[in-house]
């Protein structure tokens, strides 16, 4: 294989597992935002207390497979208290009281991390199992990148059959669609959406945990990735995973391809994508009129 051919192929590759991490905090962004309507800007820094909850974890342990199942779960707790104590009282101030207060806990989250953790860069091993190399038709790539896209892969199987194929599904597409008649069927509607929201946070506590050996672990991670994830609901389509991985992949390959090319316009890149599908629709690519 020619040494260009190897670069765009490298790239591809690269801009596609970034598109992966982009999917797993936007497709929770997308469920919190999209289906409940609440606007979490606090989102991406649970993304980023995964990553601190993912080394404590190999601190203690030094278990990968670990730190992803309990780090993903402590994240969603945290979200859930969030939903419950907080964002059930004030839904009277609508998208303002939502905004203000959850971005003041996303400077909670800041504030906190750098008091326990300090604010220099945590370096996070990638599992051994990962470690090595792989050769993909003559072209050496990094295994644990391959692992990062099967598994939001595994991750978007499962919740669309969570969503769609499932009582559980089914119940939290109708409250989100008709609250009122829902509840009056007799079903709990704060625990639906409380679940809904332990979900969503939870999708960005399995990022979180899958970034880290990538990028560190620092307290501006959730600054470099958050606003990235916003674009892509927006793009993609309140409310669609299908429009989320999507929009996903093609964000990754802009940022992959844009840095390599055009390093001092990637970000113009992405936004101008996403001004250009906006224009065209306005409820983004996958999003439903109105």
């Amino acid at each position: 294989m020619d040494p260009t051919t190897a670069m765009y192929i490298s790239q591809g590759i690269h801009g596609i597992a970034y598109g992966m991490i982009l999917f797993l905090i936007a497709s929770g962004l997308n469920i919190i935002f999209g289906m409940m309507g609440i606007l979490n800007l606090a989102h991406a820094s649970f993304f980023m207390l995964s990553g601190y909850f993912c080394h404590q974890v190999l601190v203690f342990t030094g278990n990968f497979w670990i730190a992803l199942i309990v780090a993903p779960l402590f994240t969603a707790f945290f979200g859930i208290l969030l939903e419950r104590v907080c964002l059930s009282r004030i839904s009277a101030f609508g998208h303002l009281g939502e905004l203000i207060l959850t971005v003041g806990v996303a400077q909670v989250i800041l504030a906190l991390v750098k008091i326990f953790w300090g604010t220099e860069n945590i370096p996070i091993s990638v599992p051994p199992v990962f470690a090595g190399m792989v050769s993909i038709g003559g072209l050496v790539y990094p295994v644990y990148r391959l692992f990062v896209i099967g598994m939001a892969l595994v991750v978007l199987a499962f919740m669309l059959l969570l969503l769609y194929k499932t009582r559980v599904g089914k119940i939290v597409r109708a409250a989100v669609s008709d609250r009122d008649m829902v509840n009056a069927l007799g079903i709990n509607i704060p625990l639906v959406f409380m679940v809904i929201f332990g979900v969503g946070t939870w999708l960005a506590g399995v990022a979180g945990v899958a970034i880290a050996p990538i990028l560190t672990v620092f307290p501006g991670l959730a600054d470099q990735v958050g606003m990235d994830a916003f674009i892509v609901v927006v793009t993609g389509g309140f409310g669609s995973l299908t429009g989320a991985f999507i929009v996903s992949i093609i964000f990754g390959l802009l940022s992959s391809f844009g840095v390599q090319f055009f390093s001092q316009l990637a970000p113009v890149l992405i936004v101008g994508f996403m001004a250009v599908v906006l224009i065209i629709r306005p409820n983004g690519l996958f999003g439903v009129e109105e």
